[in-house]
């Protein structure tokens, strides 16, 4: 039974594998569910920041970070440092050269390491970057982004920023997605439930610090969702690779198992064959 055993430990060890990979795809799934359920509680909050905005459309007041006339548009690049998501990756970056072609005065912003990365490899040098992800919590690093990109606006250095990041659909679907952030002129987009119930507004504050205020708080709050969407695609991504990693090698356990059948069938054949020659041989 000397090639039986040797395929039985092969198989063991498979089987082994087999359990490694499942337990770790399970841990994504829940991970994924636990970060999506998470992400529900911001479109409620941007309803009801959006309402509050309208409240100001009576005020004929203009503001940089909503409205301006600059042409210059900084794109904002974000990728992620988990394992596994090497192709996501390449569609954000993709996808970031694709919105260059139609600014190509563009200017990036750049988050994680590997986007960096790729994008100096297709010989694209960033504006900032922001490399170092993993010790910074996505608030802080909220919160450090938003300042750079307002103090930018404001000083006019650009007038229009966009989002390229991955987000996450589903489970089962990710993709790379571009969106607004600066000027926030869509908040006072679309008819307003609130806005209908009052004739005037008291200005207790200058509404121009007020408007900035708002576009602020919005934009921190913005990033910060983009960047929660991100860590879910990731796992999405990871999810994904780990069930195609699963099917293989389940499909190697079977392949190994039936390896085994036969070797077992085998051992067993030639031990027969053994032991009736030497019993022919006694009786001789």
């Amino acid at each position: 039974m000397g090639k039986a055993n040797k395929v039985k430990r092969e198989f063991l060890d498979v089987r082994d594998l087999v359990e490694l990979v499942q337990v770790l795809k399970d841990i994504a799934d829940m991970k994924f569910h636990d970060l999506f359920a998470k992400r529900g509680g911001f479109q409620r909050f941007g309803e009801s920041f959006s309402e509050f905005f309208r409240l100001l459309e009576t005020v004929e007041v203009m503001h940089p970070l909503v409205s301006n006339n600059n042409a210059n548009v900084c794109i904002v690049v974000i990728t992620t440092e988990e394992g596994f998501v090497g192709d996501l990756n390449n569609k954000v970056v993709t996808r970031a050269l694709e919105v260059r072609s139609e600014y190509p005065n563009a200017r990036f912003v750049t988050l994680g390491r590997k986007g960096v990365m790729k994008l100096e490899m297709l010989g694209v040098k960033s504006e900032k970057t922001y490399e170092d992800l993993g010790d910074k919590k996505l608030y802080d690093l909220s919160v450090e982004l938003k300042d750079y990109l307002v103090k930018q606006v404001m000083d006019d250095v650009f007038g229009k920023v966009l989002v390229v990041y991955p987000w996450p659909k589903d489970l089962q679907t990710v993709r790379a997605r571009v969106v607004k952030l600066l000027p926030a002129d869509f908040i006072f987009q679309g008819p307003s439930q609130t806005i209908e119930q009052f004739t005037k507004v008291v200005e207790e504050s200058d509404p121009l610090d007020v408007i900035g205020y708002l576009a602020q708080l919005w934009t921190s709050s913005k990033i910060y969702e983009v960047m929660l969407d991100t860590s879910i695609a990731a796992v999405a991504a990871q999810s994904q690779q780990l069930d195609t990693s699963l099917m293989n090698v389940k499909k190697e356990a079977g392949n190994v198992k039936l390896k085994w059948r036969k070797a077992r069938k085998g051992d067993i054949d030639k031990s027969l064959r053994e032991t009736f020659s030497s019993r022919l041989m006694t009786k001789r």
